[in-house]
């Protein structure tokens, strides 16, 4: 099918939404069909529609703008998958092409085929038993995830392409969006519709509870611009609601990353996710999420301070990593360099600020501003305390946690605002740690508090506009044209 031009971004999103609806419905007909008993000829097939834009001049360039125009001029082009998922993004950033090159995009098949298993929409039932009594393997008629094209070589900026074949002009293809997309729900239990454009990472439940209780508070007296809070399995509180109203069935069995939503019109809400302990869990949820393109993610979570002057529920603010937790070393080297983001770091202090009612000197009292080490091993107290004392030392470094440089790291890496506001919980250098019964009376006094700063930072970051928030501090010399 020939590509066609559009000049409204509307029109164009229309026109990738059917044939998206289109060509999946086919592969479910066909699959259907077969497990029915017909036999198919051949391979059944179907592609995922794409948008192309040809820019032949660099007088429509305008390099000052952080994303909506390409790099220099060319042909890019970019596979799209779930179209009517991604409507509102899909139309900021093809408005944004159309007004700044002042010339149609193109919309069109790809010659990429949608995996089957990427056809079925949520919550659809396929019956296992009809599948495996076919006579032929499924990978014989349909096309099954290929991962030698699912990568991120294009945020990674090791993309290489073939000659004559058109640039990136998004930072994931559709088969990379279509596999997080379902690990989201795998992970969280979550639908990706009902995730937020600003997110929290915790690594306590106490911030779970926390948050569910502050969102039905808030609900129960009319929702404040929030419109639902959605819990895995879909449990649904609406405005006017209280916990015993909620609509839905809790799963019988948590996720391994539960996600929490606090919704708002236009995905503008907050998004929780309790992320567990560690790096690796830290790196598979933010490789997922970042898919969304959400406007910010911040951790929020416990840390062990490094310096004597530091207290139990002292506040840490992140300025600095250093990352040893390997788990981002082949994507993102640890030389490069994951800085502050101004936006963010304002927001925070502000959020402080504002919740705990102090300022300038009282405020620094409570928090500290510095470098963030993050390591893979939960036991470092147990090896020589020469070396990673030395290396504490070295760096500057003022709290020792397990995720936050992870979630820096491949905020940077995926152009998503990134931040950390880390709470103080022991001093394992100095001999403070909690005793038996400290702990429940911390977290009882600390954690709300926290939160509440986390979510009014996110508040306040929700107030500024994309392009400043999205700033060219998170691009590269050469970069896609979506952000």
């Amino acid at each position: 099918m020939p590509f066609e031009p559009f000049d409204s971004a509307e029109a164009a999103v229309e026109r990738l939404i059917a044939i998206y609806d289109r060509n999946t419905a086919f592969l479910r007909e066909a699959l259907e069909s077969i497990t029915s008993g017909a036999v198919m000829q051949g391979r059944v097939r179907a592609c995922y529609p794409s948008i192309r834009i040809a820019v032949h001049t660099y007088d429509s360039i305008d390099t000052r703008l952080s994303y909506g125009h390409v790099a220099e001029p060319g042909i890019y082009q970019t596979t799209v998958t779930q179209p009517a998922l991604f409507r509102r993004y899909l139309l900021e950033q093809i408005g944004l092409l159309l007004q700044n090159h002042r010339m149609p995009v193109e919309i069109g098949e790809s010659n990429v085929p949608i995996p089957l298993h990427f056809a079925f929409p949520d919550g659809a039932y396929i019956d296992g038993s009809k599948v495996e009594a076919l006579k032929r393997p499924l990978r014989d008629i349909f096309d099954v995830p290929d991962l030698a094209i699912t990568d991120d070589a294009i945020v990674n900026g090791t993309w290489h392409g073939r000659d004559n074949e058109p640039r990136p002009l998004g930072p994931f293809t559709a088969p990379r969006i279509d596999y997080s997309l379902h690990r989201l729900q795998h992970y969280t239990a979550s639908k990706p519709a009902d995730f937020q454009n600003f997110v929290l990472f915790t690594n306590y439940q106490f911030y779970v509870d926390e948050f569910c209780a502050r969102a039905r508070a808030l609900l129960a007296e009319g929702g404040g611009g929030y419109e639902a809070l959605v819990e895995p399995g879909n449990r649904v509180t609406l405005p006017g609601q209280d916990a015993a109203e909620t609509a839905g069935v809790a799963p019988w069995r948590l996720p391994q990353m539960p996600a929490y939503h606090l919704k708002r019109a236009g995905n503008s809400g907050i998004t929780l996710v309790n992320i567990g302990v560690g790096p690796s869990n830290a790196k598979t949820i933010t490789d997922h999420i970042a898919v969304l393109r959400p406007h910010a993610w911040l951790m929020l979570g416990h840390c062990a301070g490094l310096r004597t002057s530091q207290r139990l529920g002292d506040y840490v603010l992140a300025h600095g990593y250093v990352r040893e937790d390997h788990v981002l070393d082949a994507d993102l080297p640890t030389w490069v360099p994951v800085p502050p983001l101004a936006e963010v770091q304002v927001a925070l202090e502000q959020a402080v600020e504002e919740v705990a009612g102090l300022s300038g000197w009282e405020l620094k009292r409570i928090m500290r501003t510095g470098t963030v080490a993050t390591i893979d091993n939960r036991n470092w107290e147990l090896r020589d305390h020469m070396e990673p004392v030395q290396r504490f030392a070295q760096s500057r470094a003022i709290a020792l946690d397990m995720e936050s440089a992870t979630i820096a790291a491949n905020g940077f890496r995926f152009r998503v605002p990134y931040g950390t506001l880390l709470c103080v919980s022991d001093k394992p250098l100095h001999g403070e740690l909690k005793l038996p019964g400290m702990a429940t009376e911390f977290y009882r006094r600390q954690v709300g508090q926290h939160l509440q700063i986390g979510m009014r930072a996110l508040e306040r970051l929700r107030e500024m506009p994309p392009e400043r928030l999205h700033s060219r501090k998170l691009r590269s010399f050469i970069e896609t044209a979506f952000q």
